[in-house]
C-alpha cells in the first residue's frame, strides 16, 4: 500500500484550478454547496469564487483583484499572506496534527496560547474556554454563567438579557441570544431564558436627546427589564461592544459605564462578544479595553487566529472559574476540537505579529485616525447621512436626504446597490439595510485607504444615479 500511495501522482488544489473554468465552478458550486446566510434561488450559477489573496486584496478565478474592506468576515486582522502563520499551522501538523482536551489531556500550544492570552487580557481574567468559532464561544458562554449561578446556590438565576439587532451567531443559542428578528422567525423554538432590550443607535433614533443622554436612557432599559424579570432570576447582561454584523452601531460614550453601573449595582455578570471587536479591531487589543469597563466574561474568535484556522473561546474571570472550579466538579461541557493543537499554534504566532509590529497601536494612533478623517470626508456626498468609526470598523448611512431622520421607501434597496457597483468596482464592503460598513485589515497601507475612500466615492454616485431612477 505504502509503494502505491508513493507512486500515486499528488495534485495540488492550484491544479484543478487551471482545469476548470469560471463558469465550471459556478456550477458546481450551485450544484452542490449549500452557503451559510444566502438565498440559493437567487444565487444560480453567479458566485464569486475568490481563488487566492495577499496583503488587503483578494483575488477571484479570473485573477480580478479586489480590495477587502471586510477583512474576509471581520477576521484577517494581519491580513493574507502571512507565510509565518502557515509555517505555524503546517510545523504543529508534522508534529502534532490533533489530539483532545478532554479527561485531563493538553498539548503544548493551548497551554502556551492560555498564557499569552492571560497576558493581553484584564487583569481579572485567569482562564480561558476553547472552542472552534464564536457561535460556540456563546453557547459556551451561556453554560459557564448558567453553571455558575447554579453552584453560587442560585439555580433561578437563568435568564440573559441581550439586544435588539444585536448578532450573536448562528446556532439555536447564538439566534435566540441575538436579536435580530429574522433568524428569529426561522428554525424555532428558540432557547428559553432570553430576554432583549434596544441597542444604543442614535441615528436611527428621534434624536431629539443627546448622544449622551440617548445612551443613558438606552442603558437604562437593562434596568427596568431586571426589574420586570426580577433580579433572582437574571444571570448575565451580554453586549458587542460595538455592534458589527447590525450595521456598526458605536454606542454614546455614556452607554457602557451605565450598563456596568447597573450589573454592579444588582450583582449581575456583565459579558463582552469580542468576536468582532478582539485582537485589535478598535485599537486596542478588546473592546472592554476601548470603552474601560470590566466583563466578567468575555467570549471571542475571528482576530485570534486572522481567520487563518478556526478557533474560538471565553476568557472566564477569576470570580466565575474559582467558583466553577471549587463548587462544581466536573463541568460536563467540551468539543471536539477545543485548544487544536495547530489552531493554538497559529493564534500564539498571530498574537506575536500582532504585538511586535505594533499592529493595535498603530490602529489606535495612525492608520486609524487616518482611515477615520477620509471616511468622514464621505459625509459631504449628497446621500450620505451620517458616518461614524472606531479603531479600523466603520459605518455610513445612506439616506434620501440629509438631516433629516428618513431613509429609503425600501430599506436595503440602496445597500445592495451599492455592495454589487462595490464589488464590480473592485472593493468589498459589506450591507446592512442601507449602512455601509468597512473593517479593512489592520496592515492596510494609507494608500490603499485612499483607494478605498475613492472606489466607496464613486460607488456611492452610481447608487445615487440608481436610485434617482
Amino acid at each position: 500500500i505504502n509503494k502505491i500511495l508513493h507512486n500515486y501522482p499528488r495534485r495540488s488544489i492550484m491544479s484543478f484550478l487551471e482545469d476548470r473554468s469560471k463558469s465550471d465552478w459556478q456550477s458546481l458550486d450551485s450544484e452542490h454547496y449549500l452557503h451559510p446566510f444566502t438565498d440559493h434561488k437567487d444565487l444560480g450559477n453567479k458566485s464569486r469564487i475568490i481563488a487566492k489573496a495577499d496583503g488587503v486584496y483578494v483575488y477571484d478565478i479570473e485573477g480580478n483583484q479586489i480590495l477587502d474592506g471586510m477583512s474576509g468576515l471581520w477576521c484577517v486582522n494581519i491580513g493574507y499572506g502571512r507565510s509565518e502563520l502557515s509555517e505555524a499551522a503546517a510545523s504543529q501538523l508534522n508534529e502534532l496534527p490533533y489530539y483532545n482536551s478532554f479527561f485531563q489531556c493538553a498539548n503544548p500550544p493551548s497551554i502556551e496560547l492560555a498564557n499569552k492570552l492571560d497576558k493581553i487580557t484584564q487583569k481579572q481574567f485567569n482562564k480561558v474556554f476553547y472552542t472552534g468559532s464564536g457561535s460556540e464561544s456563546i453557547d459556551t458562554m451561556i453554560r459557564i454563567v448558567r453553571r455558575y449561578w447554579e453552584v453560587m446556590g442560585h439555580p433561578n438565576k437563568k435568564t440573559i438579557i441581550a439586544r435588539k439587532n444585536a448578532y450573536h451567531g448562528s446556532t439555536i443559542a447564538g439566534v435566540s441570544l441575538g436579536g435580530m428578528n429574522a433568524m428569529h422567525k426561522q428554525g424555532g423554538p428558540l432557547l428559553p431564558g432570553i430576554e432583549h432590550v434596544d441597542q444604543p443607535y442614535w441615528f436611527e433614533s428621534d434624536r431629539s436627546h443627546s448622544p449622551d443622554d440617548f445612551g443613558k436612557k438606552v442603558a437604562s432599559q437593562l434596568e427596568e427589564k431586571i426589574l420586570e424579570i426580577g433580579v433572582d432570576n437574571i444571570a448575565a447582561f451580554v453586549g458587542e461592544p460595538i455592534q458589527g454584523a447590525g450595521g456598526v452601531i458605536i454606542p454614546p460614550d455614556s452607554y457602557w459605564p451605565e450598563i456596568q453601573r447597573i450589573c454592579n449595582h444588582y450583582g449581575i455578570l456583565m459579558v463582552t462578544d469580542e468576536v468582532i471587536c478582539g485582537f485589535g479591531r478598535l485599537g486596542e487589543w478588546f473592546g472592554a479595553d476601548h470603552f474601560q469597563v470590566k466583563p466578567d466574561l468575555m467570549t471571542f474568535a475571528k482576530g485570534v487566529t486572522s481567520g487563518y484556522l478556526p478557533l474560538g473561546g471565553v476568557m472566564v474571570s477569576e470570580k466565575v472559574s474559582s467558583a466553577i472550579i471549587d463548587k462544581g466538579g466536573e463541568f460536563a461541557h467540551g468539543f471536539t476540537y477545543s485548544g487544536h493543537p495547530a489552531s493554538c499554534a497559529v493564534a500564539i504566532e498571530n498574537i506575536r505579529i500582532l504585538d511586535e509590529e505594533n499592529l493595535v497601536s498603530r490602529t489606535k494612533n495612525e492608520i486609524g485616525p487616518y482611515l477615520q478623517n477620509k471616511w468622514k470626508s464621505l459625509e459631504d456626498h449628497p446621500i450620505v447621512g451620517e458616518t461614524r468609526m472606531v479603531g479600523l470598523m466603520g459605518a455610513m448611512e445612506l439616506v434620501p436626504q440629509k438631516n433629516s431622520p428618513q431613509r429609503f421607501d425600501d430599506k436595503s434597496t440602496a445597500g445592495m446597490t451599492f455592495r454589487n457597483f462595490a464589488v464590480n468596482n473592485g472593493l468589498v464592503m459589506r450591507a446592512v439595510g442601507d449602512t455601509i460598513v468597512t473593517s479593512p485589515p489592520l496592515v492596510i497601507s494609507e494608500e490603499e485607504v485612499d483607494e478605498l475612500v475613492e472606489k466607496a466615492w464613486i460607488c456611492l454616485d452610481h447608487t445615487q444615479s440608481e436610485m434617482t431612477k
